[in-house]
């Protein structure tokens, strides 16, 4: 470890921060430490952490792990002028740590008192205002449903199209090749999810989740189909029925502001659920497979894409009714999602009556994607900062960033899954799958 700019070694809050760090994740790391007085730590080649002020400490003493670091960076009191994912790729050890609890070789009392030390410690912060307060009312109610979506996707259509680019599609694109530009692979992944629900004119189709509508006029428009789209966001919503109407299938697709539990005009001879049943949650799980099951006409097809952990969940925590465990990405992103494995989900559905035919996983296709998205956020961040606010444009940003990287390294994938309601014992699926996608899967 270099000098610090004052010319001594361990007398400045840049290294007194740089060590903590290194005790916390249990080895070396190799980023460089920029106290609020200029002071540094680590080689002038590292990637650079700015600690801008006292305060971060204190959120980190009094949250240690993944809450503090987040709420210190969301406030921009941790900042970094390198490439973020250089930072994440050594700073994930930490973050992936619980809070409130011993981290690595430091106690949590030991980092109140390396703060007092430095002199930084005071009354605990609060959070920042972007940050989802905790409610009392039950989680998957359909009225706190319809809360956290509106928390994460009304906040502006504008902003949303700073980073998804002109197809509006906020969901992993399929990539063909690792350079084939996000616009391409979000019109590839229509395509590929049209072809596996088998998608021919005069069907009729749903859309759970139906976001901007892409998927949907896709379908209306290459496909002929028509069909019914559901959201809880009201931007959404809005953007959607606007883009139906432009690409001339607004009388063959409808967009509604509907609960997936609310529908009752199926059947429907195709169903998609994109990136929805994240939002479900594991008790509502039953309820959601049945949902879809009831909907969908005998033989039809269901393509359910979501993302999954690929571990168990882990065992509740203990005090949880006295502690706030919630993570980063609850508090500030997604509000009561939750990740299920791909067999707790296969199972739901096979439990409600499904047939789970194919099962794709398209975890690196998502890590491109995120990586797309961080790009163009950062290309347009003047006018992200503009449209939303600093804190919440270092929430997205912080929160892509760090999942490009988890699905890179697997603690979560996302999987498509084709599940039939049985007619009969005929699924009416091609003998392979070459079949069933056509030359997409061959450029």
């Amino acid at each position: 470890m270099t000098e610090t700019k004052t010319g001594s070694v361990g007398t400045t809050a840049a290294h007194e921060i740089h060590g903590l760090l290194e005790r916390m994740v249990g080895q070396s790391l190799p980023i460089r430490i920029i106290d609020w007085d200029g002071n540094e730590s680590g080689d002038a080649e590292w990637p650079a952490v700015h600690v801008r002020n006292k305060q971060a400490l204190t959120r980190i003493a009094y949250q240690p792990g993944e809450i503090g670091l987040a709420r210190a960076f969301v406030t921009g009191e941790l900042d970094t002028e390198a490439d973020i994912f250089e930072i994440l790729d050594q700073v994930l050890p930490i973050v992936q740590t619980g809070q409130d609890e011993p981290t690595g070789s430091v106690s949590k009392t030991e980092l109140l008192g390396i703060a007092r030390r430095l002199g930084v410690i005071g009354k605990e912060p609060p959070a920042p205002a972007t940050e989802m307060p905790r409610r009392t009312s039950a989680a998957h109610s359909r009225g706190r449903d319809k809360e956290s979506v509106s928390h994460h996707y009304d906040v502006g259509n504008d902003f949303y199209r700073l980073f998804l680019g002109e197809t509006m599609t906020y969901s992993c694109g399929y990539w063909r090749t690792t350079d084939a530009g996000l616009e391409q692979a979000q019109r590839d992944k229509a395509e590929l999810i049209s072809r596996k629900l088998g998608l021919r004119p005069g069907m009729r189709m749903l859309d759970v989740g139906s976001g901007w509508g892409t998927l949907l006029i896709h379908a209306a428009v290459h496909h002929g189909i028509t069909g019914v789209g559901i959201t809880l966001s009201t931007e959404q919503r809005a953007w959607a029925q606007a883009a139906a109407e432009a690409a001339g299938v607004g009388d063959r697709v409808e967009f509604r502001l509907q609960d997936y539990r609310d529908i009752n005009d199926g059947p429907f001879d195709a169903i998609s659920s994109v990136g929805m049943a994240e939002h479900v949650g594991a008790v509502n799980l039953p309820t959601y497979a049945a949902a879809l099951h009831a909907l969908l006409r005998p033989g039809g097809r269901l393509l359910n894409h979501a993302i999954a952990s690929t571990f168990p969940p882990p065992p509740p925590k203990r005090s949880t009714a006295l502690r706030d465990n919630r993570s980063f990405i609850d508090r500030y992103v997604f509000p009561d999602g939750e990740l299920e494995t791909m067999t707790t989900m296969n199972a739901a559905l096979e439990q409600a009556g499904f047939e789970v035919r194919d099962v794709e996983s398209l975890r690196e296709h998502y890590a491109l994607t995120l990586r797309a998205w961080v790009r163009n956020l950062r290309e347009h961040w003047a006018r992200a900062v503009e449209l939303v606010g600093e804190e919440r444009a270092r929430v997205w940003w912080l929160y892509m960033a760090g999942s490009a990287v988890a699905f890179e390294t697997g603690p979560i994938t996302i999987f498509q899954t084709i599940a039939v309601k049985p007619h009969h014992g005929a699924a009416g699926l091609p003998l392979t799958r070459g079949e069933l996608i056509g030359n997409l899967l061959h450029p």
